[in-house]
């Protein structure tokens, strides 16, 4: 098993700028009425919601078109409305979200009444949902129109999204052909599913069941999903759904805890959550799919898609409202996210001691270095990387202020240590950095004891402190080449020379 490292996902944001996806789904109007509760009806035992603002935007494939807006895909749109107001309605808020009309597909089915879901809400909480809605199949003049246009329209996108919400759009003979179409393209298939019985999205790259439907789907939806506790419970599911299924993988959506990608291969990928507070969950799912859709179809590695989705996710249950992640917002929540990992990086001696005999319990090779790594260069950067190479897990040695000061003179450090040891917890070679206020860390390497202790080559092997003592009991001596012209005092001088 494996878990996504949010620091690794930071370069992919801008590749989901212009990814082609298509959606295809059930499409609908999401409208929030917001307003104070201060009395009880005269006429019944419950609360009179007295009215301030409303807000409308687009619902279940809708959303998932907002959200792929939002980080800047093209989507070429297929959905099916009613010949109403709010058909209208969803027409205008369609166009807003798209770069080129052309690529909007929206029927009109006179038969049918364009989905309206309207929540209630006072004081930021959900008093009451009320549905308009139709779920019956759509016309065959119209599943057969919007079939035609989606199958030729195929060949432009990298990506399809089936956002099937039972409305009726979906039906299982429509899906198996858009599936079958896409699989001859090599075009990955991602579905938002509903139905009970998977088997209809028989060869589909992924489904994203939250836990209930998953457990809906394997005949154990008695508790809601509930009974599908933990791990191995998920895992074991989510392979069982695959496999009866035939679909290339699950990526099952556990609220509080996280997701789980379960590939046909036997590969696993744990995510843990990412939100800070939850305020709403409305429309979770569609910015799971939307950046999933829009990663695949940039050219993005499935695992990490699913940790771009999983990092949307968090964003957007933050919100009220059926909501949307923006490229932006992603960006920085990575960057966040790195400086908080950058942080827990950073231990004390006595928490150091402990991780190291974690480590060694688990086989790894542990490694260490040391240094004041005043302004890190690239001399540093080249040493590090070496260090790492040589173990598994590499602690990198910190001289604390009052240690720089004393080798280096009153002038420096030019960072503190704080500074600084968040700045070599960020990289990623570096596991964990501990600052020590001897002039030497042979005190620290005796109580680490590391398998591998690495040095620069400008040290001969009897200058290296603590050599002597991690040989003697059969650890090793690394002395790594360096990069030539770099030196955190030459670059302090040539600033000098500059003023």
């Amino acid at each position: 098993m494996t878990q996504t490292a949010p620091a690794d996902l930071l370069a992919l944001v801008d590749r989901l700028d212009g990814a082609a996806v298509m959606v295809v789904g059930d499409v609908m109007l999401d409208r929030f009425l917001y307003g104070a509760v201060d009395r009880v009806s005269p006429e019944a035992p419950i609360p009179v919601l007295r009215l301030e603002r409303e807000v409308t935007m687009l619902g279940g494939a809708g959303n998932v078109l907002r959200n792929l807006s939002a980080v800047g895909a093209k989507t070429l749109f297929f959905a099916v409305v009613g010949q109403d107001a709010a058909g209208q309605e969803v027409r205008q808020l369609v166009e807003r979200e798209s770069a080129d009309p052309g690529w909007i597909h929206l029927l009109a089915d006179e038969a049918r009444t364009t989905t309206i879901k309207e929540r209630y809400i006072a004081t930021g909480q959900q008093l009451l949902r009320a549905d308009r809605e139709t779920s019956f199949e759509m016309a065959q003049a119209t599943k057969e129109k919007l079939l035609a246009e989606a199958e030729e329209a195929l060949k432009d996108v990298g990506a399809l999204i089936l956002s099937d919400y039972g409305k009726g759009v979906l039906p299982a003979d429509l899906i198996a052909r858009l599936i079958a179409r896409a699989n001859a393209l090599d075009c990955p298939v991602i579905v938002d599913p509903k139905a009970v019985d998977y088997g209809c999205y028989r060869g589909a790259a992924l489904v994203t069941p939250n836990r209930r439907e998953l457990a809906q789907a394997l005949g154990d939806g008695v508790q809601g999903g509930q009974s599908l506790q933990g791990d191995a419970q998920i895992v074991a599911a989510c392979r069982s759904l695959t496999e009866i299924a035939g679909l290339g993988g699950v990526l099952a959506t556990r609220s509080e805890e996280g997701m789980s990608l379960v590939l046909a291969d036997g590969d696993v990928t744990h995510l843990p959550a990412r939100a800070r507070e939850v305020f709403d969950v409305s429309g979770a799912g569609d910015t799971v799919v939307a950046l999933l859709g829009a990663a695949l179809a940039a050219g993005i590695e499935l695992k990490d898609a699913a940790g771009l989705a999983n990092i949307a996710a968090g964003i957007v249950v933050g919100k009220t409202g059926t909501a949307v992640a923006e490229a932006l917002e992603i960006r920085q929540e990575i960057h966040a996210s790195r400086l908080s990992q950058a942080e827990a990086k950073f231990v004390d001696h006595d928490l150091l001691l402990d991780q190291v005999a974690r480590w060694r319990q688990a086989g790894f090779k542990v490694g260490f270095t040391n240094g004041c790594f005043d302004l890190l260069h690239p001399g540093h950067i080249s040493l590090l990387r070496q260090a790492r190479a040589a173990c598994d897990r590499l602690v990198v040695g910190l001289n604390s202020d009052a240690s720089v000061a004393r080798l280096k003179g009153p002038t420096r450090p030019v960072q503190a240590e704080t500074a600084r040891a968040v700045v070599l917890a960020s990289l990623e070679d570096v596991d964990r950095v501990v600052v020590f206020g001897e002039d030497t860390p042979l005190e620290l390497i005796e109580a680490l004891r590391p398998d591998v202790l690495v040095k620069g080559a400008d040290y001969a092997a009897d200058e290296v402190v603590g050599a002597k003592e991690v040989q003697a009991y059969g650890g090793q001596l690394v002395l790594a080449q360096l990069e030539a012209g770099h030196s955190t005092t030459a670059t302090l001088n040539r600033l000098a020379d500059k003023r």
